[in-house]
């Protein structure tokens, strides 16, 4: 069976039990739920389909180990936040204030279930680019892997900082935003480094379809860069929203935005000026 096909099913079924869900429990964050384990079903799909074709599956193997790395460690970030147990992302609650209920609902479905479900297949596609041009592994696999783990020690750190600077807030020992470690450099560092590994996970695609004897179209450039593109969207999305949260909270949140990088880790600007 077509492994693209087999994908596409689950994602169907995934979507329908979220959106069920989300009815039933007037919750919408199983998405959210399902968000760091999906992906994974998918590149091991693709890796399997590949492995059980005989072709040279090594570097599809790698993508899905490394992707399994990705969602075992975001499901624990996810999983000690009480993302498991019943706790709805507060932004979702927000939105929810601001619609009318049949407008809610409308959106729930459209964007929160099948806009995002559709987004997390897009973003796994370069494993299915990788395994229909097979290839063995170069030395552009492993910089790019090592920039993956790279990237995801980055994203590891960045939430390990917010954790311990919220567990300091709990305990009445800090109070505000975070500005420190990572944070000192980017307002989102977290966000940053999490859209970062999915490029690197495109690159591996366009690596193999490169090293097939694909060109600059359908090697470097291919049709599943729209993932990244989507994501990196969505974040931009995502981080323009909780900003206006986070500005109403905060009085000083406005001096952060004015001296920190949003997204990419820069140092910080002293001279007040704007930073993007």
């Amino acid at each position: 069976m077509d492994p693209l096909f087999v994908v596409v099913v689950i994602a169907a079924a995934v979507s329908a039990l979220c959106w069920i869900a989300s009815l039933v429990t007037k919750d919408t964050s199983w998405v959210d739920r399902a968000w760091s384990v999906v992906p994974v079903v998918y590149v091991w799909v693709f890796a399997a389909s590949a492995l059980a074709d005989g072709d040279d599956a090594g570097r599809l193997v790698l993508m899905a180990a490394l992707v399994t790395a990705w969602g075992a460690r975001l499901t624990f970030n996810f999983a000690r936040k009480g993302g498991y147990s019943g706790v709805e992302d507060y932004r979702w609650a927000i939105l929810r204030g601001r619609m009318s209920p049949a407008r809610f609902q409308v959106f729930n479905l459209v964007f929160i279930v099948l806009y995002q479900m559709t987004l997390l297949v897009l973003i796994t596609l370069p494993a299915e680019w990788a395994r229909t041009h097979p290839a063995p592994l170069t030395a552009a696999d492993a910089l790019i892997a090592a920039l993956f783990v790279g990237f995801l020690i980055g994203e590891t750190v960045a939430d390990q900082q917010q954790w311990d600077f919220h567990q300091a807030k709990a305990r009445g020992s800090a109070d505000g935003f975070l500005t420190t470690g990572l944070f000192a450099y980017s307002r989102h560092p977290n966000f940053f480094f999490e859209q970062a590994q999915w490029w690197a996970f495109y690159a591996f695609g366009a690596t193999a379809a490169v090293a097939s004897g694909a060109g600059v179209w359908g090697g470097v450039l291919n049709p599943t860069i729209v993932g990244a593109i989507l994501l990196t969207l969505l974040f931009v999305g995502s981080t323009v929203f909780t900003e206006s949260i986070s500005a109403a909270k905060y009085p000083a949140y406005a001096q952060y935005r004015r001296t920190t990088s949003m997204l990419v880790p820069l140092p910080r600007r002293r001279d007040g000026a704007r930073v993007s």
